[in-house]
């Protein structure tokens, strides 16, 4: 299984992710490519919600998670948006307001969290969805009905979700992220 570590600036969040990309490497025991990349909206929302499960004592703002990360406020209020719709986020108007987790971290799934924030888990054209009424085959590829390769990939693509879907977000609350993201906090400890 291959994952890609983006470079979207900043070296706390690089280093935070090279960390848990070394420890995800140690835990499945997988060698580690630059290939196989979930979309920056999917890494937004996964840091959202590790903030918030940092910081469950107390309700969060969006413009706090933009600064600790160095993340556009703008993107963050639609990702959390999104959240908030699949549940997995709560958000409290007024005076006091801001964001919580909608539920305890060990009940949030990191494989749900990943296919409720991407679009399309297609590694390839053909893996895709057919165009409805479309007479092409998926991917525009004339080998798409019988493709073994589609198999192979779709047998990679289970083994990636079956790790998300083994990890909550309390297993991402270790004492290294705590440490990090509190630091992080824009807000006096």
């Amino acid at each position: 299984m291959v994952i890609e570590l983006g470079s979207h600036g900043g070296l706390l969040k690089d280093v935070y992710f090279i960390h848990l990309i070394e420890r995800w490497k140690k835990d499945v025991n997988v060698a580690y490519h630059h290939t196989m990349r979930l979309t920056l909206y999917t890494d937004y929302a996964l840091r959202t919600l590790l903030y918030l499960g940092i910081h469950a004592d107390r309700r969060v703002s969006i413009r706090e998670i933009a600064l600790a990360y160095g993340i556009s406020e703008n993107h963050l209020v639609k990702v959390i948006h999104n959240l908030g719709r699949g549940g997995f986020v709560a958000t409290h108007r007024g005076r006091g307001g801001g964001l919580t987790l909608a539920r305890a971290p060990e009940h949030i799934n990191v494989g749900d969290v990943v296919r409720h924030t991407e679009e399309d888990m297609a590694l390839v054209g053909c893996m895709a969805p057919p165009e409805p009424g479309s007479q092409t085959p998926p991917g525009g590829c004339i080998l798409a009905n019988a493709c073994h390769l589609r198999g192979v990939l779709g047998e990679a693509l289970g083994a990636f979700m079956s790790v998300l879907d083994s990890r909550t977000l309390a297993d991402l609350l270790k004492p290294y992220e705590r440490r990090v993201l509190t630091q992080a906090s824009p807000l006096p400890a």
